[in-house]
């Protein structure tokens, strides 16, 4: 059985890649390459569904928006 993910992907200010998987709270990597960062992703949601069960929510991927606010 497959599941599919969404998968946020941002750059850190060191020029690391991280993601972060909305649908499993705390499944997050993060790496120099977007191949490497692919393969550690899959290896994080296989670990996160392993240990939280099969179950994840069911989210809808609709947008990423960027918000601006004063500091």
């Amino acid at each position: 059985m497959t599941h599919q993910f969404d998968v946020v992907v941002e750059r850190d200010s060191a020029g690391y890649f991280v993601a972060s998987v909305p649908a499993l709270p705390g499944c997050h990597t993060q790496a120099k390459s977007l191949d490497k960062l692919m393969e550690r992703v899959r290896e994080a949601i296989e670990l996160c569904m392993e240990v939280q069960g099969k179950d994840s929510e069911n989210l809808d991927f609709v947008g990423v928006q960027r918000v601006t606010v004063r500091a």
